[in-house]
């Protein structure tokens, strides 16, 4: 088989979606006649915001995996800081960040380019090496975030001339939170170059939306259009082999993840408290399972809503699955920020696989929203119209009172599996 080394900062016992997108991929080479050899850093030296040890049941036996030191400031951090915990993608952990929070930031933007765990690079770089030479590679494969994890494929490219693809599962220096990192002009101008010289020397980008792909397109005129390819996160359909729960006696709505103050679910609260108004003895559950902002919970406390929301703090991978099968409807929820409509975050597409109609606040015209029209498994509703979301809510109350089941009638959501991804991506390499 073809042997393909994948660099990827995240992998097991490290947790979330970033790490089951190279995770997934790597368990069904093989199946497609790729042979992959993992480098990434080693537990003991790694910054991870999330762990989730149930993952290393889902790497197969025979894959070689090479783990390597790093130098990471995160230690500094939080003894500056205060904090236990390191910052989650888009501080969704830091409502109301304080003045070290700041000056860490600052220190962060300014100092670490790409990003904080850019000392990773150079024990990364001197083991791939070893390991092309070892093994006879001819194709390595670089995930980000974090995007620093790119400059190592931009080097292994200029010295051995490798065939070398960047998959980018999230915008660069137009990522949504980009702006609190408080970056100087040089530090600006500097990140944009690293992007940019990654965008034009890779031999193929890969991205997760149209979006995405739209907007690095428009970083050089090199020709770059033509190479990046859209492959999305997907779902393992092993993962969902369990039957799907039923409940008759609430009407449970979940959201799992990460939801910070962004995520704008002002209107949502309100056609909550509506709908709860509008029926009698109205059995309606929220369940929020993983990190929720102090804010999102403030907003809970202020429409009265505490009696009827549940939260529930990160759990591995199986009971995530768990909790959505369990689930009446799911909630979906895309920041409100500028430039979201290429946001398809992972949970996505375990939502489709869970076969539960889906009730998605973000952009109508984005394209999470053109997946969910596209599967017939629910619709994206703008996060400021009120009673469009209260008259979807009521009417899935409504369609639950007469039969608990809501399914979603088409099967369209399959295109979206691990194994019909791999084979997707298996024709660049």
């Amino acid at each position: 088989m073809k042997k393909v080394l994948v660099i990827s900062y995240y992998w097991p016992p490290s947790g979330g979606a970033g790490v089951q997108r190279w995770l997934k991929f790597v368990k069904y080479f093989e199946s497609v006649g790729l042979e992959p050899i993992v480098l990434t850093v080693h537990p003991k030296y790694a910054s991870y915001a999330i762990t989730d040890a149930s993952l290393e049941a889902d790497v197969p036996e025979a894959i070689r995996v090479f783990r390597t030191k790093s130098r990471e400031p995160f230690g500094l951090y939080k003894k500056f800081t205060g904090k236990k915990d390191i910052p989650y993608g888009g501080f969704a952990n830091e409502s109301n960040p304080g003045l070290l929070q700041k000056i860490s930031r600052m220190i962060r933007g300014n100092l670490f380019i790409p990003d904080a765990r850019v000392g990773w690079n150079t024990f990364a770089y001197k083991q791939a090496l070893s390991l092309i030479k070892q093994y006879n590679i001819k194709t390595v494969i670089t995930s980000s975030p974090p995007h620093s994890t790119q400059l190592i494929g931009l080097k292994l490219k200029k010295a051995l001339g490798i065939r070398w693809i960047a998959d980018l599962r999230d915008p660069w220096t137009e990522i949504y939170y980009y702006d609190r990192l408080y970056h100087s002009a040089l530090a600006k101008k500097l990140d944009a170059r690293y992007e940019r010289n990654t965008l034009e020397a890779s031999d193929a980008v890969v991205v997760v939306s149209e979006a995405i792909k739209r907007s690095f397109a428009q970083k050089s005129s090199e020709g770059v259009l033509e190479k990046i390819h859209v492959i999305p996160n997907g779902f393992d359909a092993v993962d969902f082999t369990g039957k799907a729960k039923w409940s008759t006696k609430d009407f449970i709505i979940t959201y799992t993840g990460t939801i910070a103050d962004n995520y704008n679910m002002h209107a949502f609260f309100k056609a909550v408290v509506r709908l709860m108004a509008s029926i009698d003895h109205c059995k309606l559950k929220l369940r929020f399972v993983g990190e929720v902002s102090d804010g999102i919970k403030g907003q809970v406390i202020t429409r009265g809503l505490e009696s009827c929301v549940e939260y529930i703090k990160h759990v591995v991978h199986k009971e995530s699955v768990d909790y959505l099968l369990s689930s009446t409807a799911l909630l979906l929820v895309i920041p409100d920020v500028p430039k979201n409509e290429g946001i398809l975050t992972g949970k996505l597409f375990e939502y489709l696989a869970s076969q539960k109609q889906i009730i998605g606040l973000g952009p109508e015209t984005g394209d999470a929203a053109v997946i969910l029209k596209e599967t017939e498994a629910g619709m994206m509703i703008d996060h400021n119209d009120e009673d469009q979301i209260y008259n979807q809510l009521h009417m899935l109350y409504k369609n639950w009172l007469d039969n608990p089941q809501i399914p979603v009638a088409s099967k369209k959501f399959y295109e979206y599996s691990r194994e019909a991804l791999t084979k997707k991506f298996a024709k660049l390499v």
